[in-house]
């Protein structure tokens, strides 16, 4: 099962370093929401289910008074606690479906990429024991917008971008990828709460490096599947893909930053 592929620890030090950035719309839309929702009261406690390596996690530290993230990963657990840099942010290992906090004891259960992994009913139950009164759910993710810009190379680009993901997607785990393709539409419509919305299309870019967009190639579970049925000819694969962006890019392959674009997604949700 793809999930079992969290587990590993080349696979989490991978996620770790080569994920694709945190954005910073999504972050300050979930924020903002939370401040809205919550009538400015000061913020206790968030509660960051399926945190992976703590990515999302630690840029809630200044807001809260404290943070907790949990994942069912030991491996991705012990990364996030060797990258963990506040002292008001904490990890376990833990399940979506069975949350480790008292009742109406969170301001905000947030998580990011992760979702699409739950037992959705069993999740959006527990997250609605734990959420305080005006407590907000926060869930978000992204899939790939297939492009990539930089001067005037762009198509050229595009199409090698195109062509990967056409690859990676037939390694999918298929009831977590149509959460993802239907922009969290079927969570959205499974959370028990009337104050909910869904923003779907948000395009964010972020510059990157051919080693860097390898390198996020590498931290996905599609490539990590792929390399289990075939270490070589997965290997060769991104080989491949390297040498096409380097082709096209010619003498400025070594010092381009590509922007590449990613298209997000969040459903937030207040308890009243």
């Amino acid at each position: 099962m793809a999930v079992q592929l969290f587990s590993r620890m080349p696979f989490s030090l991978a996620y770790q370093r080569n994920m694709f950035p945190v954005s910073n719309e999504i972050f300050n839309m979930v924020l903002t929401y939370v401040k809205k929702k919550t009538n400015g009261r000061p913020l206790e406690m968030a509660l960051d289910v399926g945190c992976g390596t703590g990515r999302f996690t630690l840029p809630l530290a200044p807001h809260f008074k404290k943070v907790l993230g949990i994942d069912i990963s030991d491996s991705q657990i012990n990364v996030a606690e060797q990258y963990n840099t506040a002292s008001n942010v904490s990890y376990m290992v833990a399940a979506a479906e069975k949350l480790p906090m008292k009742n109406d004891s969170v301001d905000l259960v947030n998580a990011s990429l992760a979702a699409h992994w739950f037992t959705i009913d069993k999740f959006a139950s527990e997250a609605m024991r734990v959420l305080k009164r005006e407590g907000c759910l926060a869930l978000h993710g992204f899939i790939p917008a297939n492009e990539i810009e930089y001067k005037n190379l762009s198509h050229d680009l595009t199409v090698v971008m195109l062509e990967t993901w056409d690859t990676l997607f037939q390694h999918v785990d298929t009831r977590s990828t149509d959460h993802m393709l239907c922009q969290y539409q079927t969570i959205f419509e499974a959370i028990p709460l009337k104050d909910k919305e869904r923003i779907t299309d948000i395009n964010v870019k972020s510059p990157m490096t051919i080693p860097e967009i390898i390198g996020f190639f590498q931290s996905i579970y599609m490539f990590q599947q792929f390399l289990e049925k075939d270490a070589e000819r997965a290997k060769q694969f991104l080989i491949h893909v390297e040498r096409r962006i380097r082709d096209i890019l010619g003498e400025e392959a070594y010092s381009a930053r590509l922007n590449v674009y990613m298209k997000h997604y969040c459903v937030l949700a207040c308890k009243h």
